[in-house]
């Protein structure tokens, strides 16, 4: 079950919030029969999770998907070893127009509009936790977050960095059964593969050089809550079987053990990367995909949901300590709130805290960010220069290390690994700047 950023075909009559609605379906017609897609999406591969199911040896598991996203319906290949073609030309993304020919290994298919829309369930709340939005994108996301909460299916947060991930795994256990039992984060991506085992399974006295005593993993000491893998597409391969026996059995082994220890947890996973993708790069198990996506939520981007700003603006402002009723009450004007519509805002939610923090700090109203990250700006440097030395030199620094910061991940492609190689800096260090600015 998934969901994306879409549009409502049919708003409500009255005004008031609907509990469901109405957005465009499409199909796709092949010699196999005709899909339709489910929320908004169709996924084609030889997987057993696919939408459009293939036994085709030319065709990877996880081929491509079409989804609709803000009334139009994009293809994207997910890697796949043999390409995607549409109108007989093989591409990696592309906006279909109705009619149009799509080849898929040795099946071809004819991609349409149905005439007959679908009705997508939304929650009857603006909020779960601290996620705020009442647009339909955040409100299709929210109700699938609700049901997920209601069950302990293991769930898979799908989003770009700071849609919002960890708040909402954090809602799923709060709204959940497990809600007095401990809710555990690890960074898959911030802990050195070397240590990561010992983190989630723990190790017992003699396990390697330094383990001088017995030491619990996450897995242990969350039970009976929830864990939160964060990052999970970065997990390396070897441990990718230990965690699915997890996933399958229910026991862990800590690390200088010969014994299976039970745990009762519920596992909320997130990644900012495609794992279908990964799966067809062979960098992540198809099996362990399978365990992990049992529930599928997709955040929306800020930039699908921009008509949330008179909610987010307040709720990001109320999180930020050690400043001032009218400096706040400034960042919250309407019409201050109406200018923020005008930036792509590409690091989402976080970024737009980030901008907020950063116009309290300096006392003054920021230009709005550039949306190309590697862009001049030359507002903050103004800013600071009213400001004493000693904290317009902070304040420029801070500005500069948040620039370089997104502009080095927006050339990695967001992938912390390579942006580390990239600096010259050890990958933790590089994790520490990216939690400093709030770009993690």
């Amino acid at each position: 079950m998934t969901t994306d950023a879409t549009r409502d075909v049919t708003p409500p009559d009255d005004g008031a919030r609907a509990d469901r609605v109405l957005l465009q379906r499409f199909a796709l017609r092949g010699a196999g029969g005709v899909t339709h897609s489910r929320e908004g999406r169709i996924a084609v591969g030889t997987h057993d999770s696919a939408d459009v199911r293939l036994d085709d040896p030319t065709v990877s598991r996880f081929h491509c998907e079409l989804t609709l996203s803000e009334g139009e319906v994009v293809l994207r290949d997910l890697g796949s070893r043999n390409g995607t073609r549409v109108d007989g030309v093989r591409v990696v993304e592309a906006l279909l127009e109705d009619g149009a020919r799509i080849s898929v290994g040795k099946g071809q298919f004819t991609f349409a509009f149905d005439a007959e829309p679908e009705a997508v369930c939304l929650s009857g709340k603006s909020s779960m936790g601290r996620l705020v939005g009442a647009s339909v994108a955040m409100r299709q996301a929210i109700a699938l977050l609700e049901r997920a909460a209601a069950s302990d299916a293991t769930v898979l947060l799908e989003g770009e960095t700071g849609t919002g991930k960890e708040l909402a795994a954090e809602s799923i256990h709060l709204e959940g059964a497990r809600r007095d039992a401990p809710f555990l984060v690890v960074d898959c991506g911030s802990i050195p593969p070397a240590l990561l085992e010992s983190e989630l399974f723990g190790h017992d006295r003699g396990a390697f050089t330094g383990a001088t005593s017995a030491r619990k993993g996450v897995f242990e000491a969350a039970d009976g809550g929830t864990i939160f893998l964060d990052e999970v597409s970065e997990l390396p391969l070897d441990l990718q079987p230990k965690l699915l026996r997890v996933l399958e059995r229910r026991q862990i082994r800590r690390l200088g053990s010969n014994a299976y220890v039970p745990v009762d947890v519920r596992v909320v996973a997130a990644t900012n990367r495609s794992l279908r993708t990964l799966v067809n790069e062979r960098k992540f198990r198809s099996d362990l995909y399978y365990r992990l996506a049992v529930v599928e939520v997709r955040l929306p981007p800020l930039r699908a949901r921009l008509d949330d700003l008179p909610l987010l603006v307040p709720a990001v402002l109320a999180g930020l300590d050690g400043y001032g009723k009218r400096e706040r009450a400034r960042l919250a004007d309407a019409a201050f709130i109406a200018t923020l519509a005008g930036h792509a805002w590409p690091g989402n939610v976080r970024e737009l805290r980030n901008y907020l923090e950063r116009c309290l700090t300096l006392r003054a109203t920021e230009p709005l960010p550039s949306d190309d990250p590697a862009a001049p700006s030359r507002g903050p440097l103004e800013a600071a220069l009213s400001l004493p030395l000693k904290e317009a030199r902070v304040a420029w620094t801070t500005e500069l290390e948040r620039r370089y910061l997104t502009s080095l991940l927006a050339r990695a492609g967001d992938n912390v690994a390579l942006a580390a190689r990239t600096a010259e800096v050890d990958r933790i260090y590089l994790y520490r700047l990216l939690w400093k600015h709030g770009l993690r």
